[in-house]
């Protein structure tokens, strides 16, 4: 019987307003195979998202449970609010065959790559901290101390894109997503080396 060849766990991060959910989505529409991690957090539900869909909404104590039974992956806490990935659901994922993305902040993205060496991590980059500001304040999804609290750290991230195994400029839309898209299928394509 042959053994199932294992997926692939891609890591998508960079600043929030960068552009990390367009390119998921585009990714997602392209290529519905790729399944996208749905992240477990505390916060509450933005207007139009839904438990499961876009976000495990649960309570606080109960996240502070899972994080003490060693159930993530990474977590990270913001603003009051916790956010995490589920480790038991990535491992079954990628054991069963599939290619699975997680679309975290930068913060999770490297206690991923600590967890799981083999995991591709690609860091979105903004065109400018100018740009990012604008482009969190047209969305109007956070207050504006939100906003500020979440700028404030954008540099420390950008610095930390070294850390990454590709790093790709959110500019142009349409170029960020084929640079994306070259790297998801350069690594899914890419054969296992001989051990």
């Amino acid at each position: 019987m042959d053994q199932v060849k294992k997926g692939k766990l891609f890591v998508i991060s960079g600043p929030s307003g960068v552009g990390k959910g367009t390119l998921v989505n585009l990714l997602r529409t392209k290529y519905p195979e790729i399944i996208i991690s749905t992240s477990v957090t505390t916060r509450n539900p933005r207007p139009g998202e839904l438990s499961g869909i876009h976000y495990f909404f649960i309570k606080k104590e109960d996240f502070l449970f899972r994080i003490n039974q060693g159930n993530f992956l990474e977590w990270t806490e913001f603003a009051g609010n916790y956010y995490g990935t589920d480790k038991n659901i990535v491992e079954l994922t990628i054991e069963q065959g599939h290619n699975l993305l997680l679309e975290i902040d930068v913060k999770g993205a490297l206690q991923v790559k600590k967890h799981k060496s083999d995991a591709i991590l690609i860091f979105i980059e903004p065109p400018s901290i100018e740009e990012l500001k604008s482009r969190l304040f047209k969305r109007e999804t956070e207050s504006e101390q939100e906003i500020y609290e979440r700028l404030s750290i954008v540099k420390s991230e950008i610095d930390k894109k070294t850390e990454f195994n590709y790093c790709l400029l959110n500019d142009k839309l349409d170029r960020a997503f084929s640079d994306l898209e070259s790297i998801v299928l350069k690594e899914i394509n890419a054969t296992e080396s001989c051990k």
